[in-house]
């Protein structure tokens, strides 16, 4: 779209997702002390002194790694590289001259992208010499920073805005749709199919993605931001692991998005850990559409599992069968999920309210309680994203809980409002108590 990418790539473990939080003001990407943390393409937005830039974080190059995912951690960086328009190659300077970095030096130079070299870890002024070194590399001055500290991420910065073009920014807010989940259910599968391309890394074994991946796209001519995120589990079974931070991004990606695509696999149904993901979509006062995938191989009766999610889930949200292999339903699922935000978002004129709180009573009246009856006058909308309605009543003390959930159950059939989370708060008439 609009924003200039800079690839941020180096061998690991040298601080690309400090310096990547530390050049952005954020904590978008997963940082721990076991090398190797960061596998997929990751992409932050930034800006400096104006100009708005995304930063892409990449899982650390080992040219000559041998382990499981080595080689789709190099393929899923040169892709980053492929579709920037700068690189910055972070070293470490503490560690001096690596033969890795020499080797990736080699493939950056000559090529069409320009480098800017940033010898991290140099943690005190009296240090910047440790930067030196590094002209070996062949790619111009390296420029001396820490990414704890701060130090030199100014000059770094401004060396970036420098070199990339200026662009006009963004006018429309793009729809952010996070696909959350349990491990291991299909979403980095989605997220490919949906792309068309190799975007995040694939894997066999749970909990391959532990970062949440921004990617932008454009659907029907509305432009997307998908987020793919770590498999979600119970915080007490990650506590104190890198899945702990994992879990605390997805969490975070769920707040931040109009609306959670909750992925299920198919084959095992909506299960009771599906059902407490898509709670706290609701809980983040997210949008939820529920996304069964791999449905080309299983026999789940689809109609069983929508009168289970209707029955255990107030937002009550649409089930859709989909298969990231066959590409079945994913078109569908996407307009319902923008669909979704855009029902999040809409204002509902009060008098159609009045209209619909008249029928409602006229359908079935409120129960009597210790013999006095609660009487409706008035309903109105004042928030969006998620909605939000006040309904006058004589006596909010008269509110059953039971007939609360018939009103807000018949307002989303009413405004197809599923999926989408409802604030009713009753309020008391002055002067009407009886």
């Amino acid at each position: 779209m609009s924003r200039s990418k800079v690839a941020v790539l180096g061998y690991p473990n040298v601080g690309k997702s400090t310096l990547v939080n530390r050049l952005s003001g954020t904590r978008e990407a997963v940082v721990h002390e076991q090398s190797g943390v960061t596998r997929d393409r990751k992409e932050v937005d930034a800006e400096w002194n104006g100009l708005d830039f995304t930063l892409v974080d990449t899982g650390g190059v080992d040219l000559a790694g041998e382990h499981e995912l080595a080689d789709e951690i190099r393929r899923q960086s040169l892709a980053a590289l492929h579709d920037a328009e700068l690189a910055v190659l972070v070293v470490d300077a503490r560690a001096g001259l690596r033969p890795g970095d020499a080797e990736l030096a080699q493939e950056l130079r000559g090529g069409p992208v320009p480098v800017i070299v940033a010898a991290n870890k140099v943690d005190d002024a009296r240090q910047e010499g440790l930067a030196a070194e590094f002209y070996a590399l062949g790619l111009g001055d390296p420029l001396p920073v820490s990414a704890t500290q701060g130090l030199g991420t100014g000059d770094l910065l401004d060396q970036i805005v420098e070199r990339l073009p200026e662009r006009e920014s963004e006018e429309e807010e793009a729809t952010r749709l996070a696909l959350i989940g349990r491990p291991n259910v299909g979403k980095s599968s989605l997220l490919n199919r949906l792309l068309g391309e190799e975007r995040v890394i694939v894997n066999a074994v749970a909990g391959t993605t532990r970062d949440a991946i921004d990617t932008r796209i454009e659907f029907e001519g509305r432009e997307v931001v998908l987020v793919d995120t770590a498999g979600l589990r119970r915080r007490t079974k990650v506590a104190g692991t890198v899945d702990y931070y994992a879990q605390l991004r997805s969490e975070q990606a769920a707040d931040r998005a109009q609306v959670a695509i909750v992925v299920a696999d198919a084959s095992e149904g909506v299960t009771s850990e599906d059902f407490r993901v898509a709670e706290l979509a609701m809980k983040q006062k997210c949008a939820t559409v529920i996304a069964l995938n791999k449905w080309d191989a299983t026999r789940t009766d689809l109609e069983d599992a929508k009168a289970r999610v209707a029955k255990k889930l107030r937002q009550r949200p649409q089930v859709m069968a989909v298969s990231a292999t066959t590409g079945r339903g994913l078109k569908r699922l996407v307009a319902e999920a923008l669909s979704l935000a855009d029902r999040s978002s809409q204002w509902i004129q009060t008098s159609d309210l009045n209209r619909f709180l008249g029928d409602l009573q006229s359908e079935r009246q409120p129960p009597a309680v210790r013999g006095k009856r609660l009487r409706m006058y008035y309903m109105a909308q004042f928030e969006t994203g998620p909605p939000r309605f006040a309904v006058q009543v004589n006596n909010r003390g008269l509110v059953t809980r039971d007939y609360a959930y018939f009103l807000e159950n018949r307002l989303r059939d009413r405004y197809g409002l599923h999926g989408v989370p409802l604030v009713i708060d009753f309020k008391t008439s002055r002067g009407r108590s009886g």
